[in-house]
């Protein structure tokens, strides 16, 4: 299949798709030559992505060779900022890399304001002076979980989220965790990395199962992920967001991210900034 673009009904996104990749685009400024950049450097994403994949599914450690192609180093760079967290591969980061990747290309090849790829809701974002960015978060039942207001002097260029309900399989038991970060990239490890810290050891009410018995070319391997989570008492819902927050926080002071939000179940915990404003389901009812 070769990749597609299609501008949408609104007449203001662009919809780029090749294989798994699903992108949705918006530009305010030149907008036209902004979609044109987009379209032309994602004709070649997937197939350079496919061209190292083997070596981008190895864990990352300190000693790892960069890789060739533009994403994969991408990927790369933000898998070594993260280094010593735990288990991880580049592929935490692939997402986010693409998102980067085309709207770097935008942003070079057309004079915009406002401009965003969002990859799976993975975003890279750009604004300029005086530009602003807002967004809800939303869970995988629909509901609104909280909101998200970014203004061009924050710095943030990628927002991402992760957890158990997402496109990629979790070793922990968040229902998701949106993380901002100065690049989509960065958060995108970021945020998988703190919903795998939101957890409980050996939980009767947790199932997992490994991962390459859940998606047989996983780069988990054999690793344990969740595959279900049935009701958690509140201290037991408290024990495990803070062992989130706690990694989230340590993210926080060391300057790798700007902020996240952490949902299980009920219960939410905010870390960062008012950038992120989160609120659980149960205080959405009082």
């Amino acid at each position: 299949m070769n990749p597609t673009a299609v501008i949408l009904p609104c007449g203001t996104r662009l919809h780029l798709q090749h294989g798994p990749i699903d992108l949705i685009i918006s530009a305010d400024g030149q907008r036209e030559r902004a979609f044109e950049a987009a379209n032309a450097r994602f004709r070649t994403v997937l197939t350079e992505l496919v061209a190292e994949l083997d070596a981008l599914k190895q864990p990352i450690t300190p000693t790892a060779e960069c890789p060739n192609g533009a994403v994969a180093q991408r990927m790369h760079a933000a898998a070594m900022t993260y280094v010593g967290y735990g288990f991880l591969t580049r592929m935490a980061a692939v997402a986010g890399s693409v998102a980067d990747t085309v709207l770097n290309a935008m942003t070079d090849g057309a004079d915009v304001r406002r401009a965003y790829v969002n990859n799976g809701g993975d975003i890279a974002l750009h604004l300029q002076e005086g530009e602003s960015y807002s967004s809800a978060m939303v869970g995988h039942d629909g509901r609104e979980l909280g909101q998200i207001i970014i203004q061009s002097g924050y710095n943030v260029g990628g927002i991402a989220t992760s957890g158990r309900h997402g496109r990629s399989l979790s070793c922990g038991i968040a229902d998701s965790v949106t993380v901002l970060s100065s690049c989509a990239a960065k958060a995108d490890v970021a945020a998988t990395l703190i919903a795998n810290a939101v957890d409980l050891a050996s939980h009767p009410a947790i199932t997992r199962l490994p991962a390459n018995e859940v998606v047989d070319d996983s780069d988990l391997g054999k690793r344990p992920v969740v595959v279900g989570c049935g009701p958690l008492t509140q201290p037991d819902r408290n024990t495990a967001l803070r062992a989130g927050h706690d990694c989230a926080l340590t993210m926080v002071k060391q300057n790798t991210i700007h902020a996240a939000a952490l949902f299980l179940q009920n219960d939410a915990l905010a870390i960062g900034s008012n950038m992120l404003i989160s609120y659980s389901r149960a205080k959405e009812h009082a």
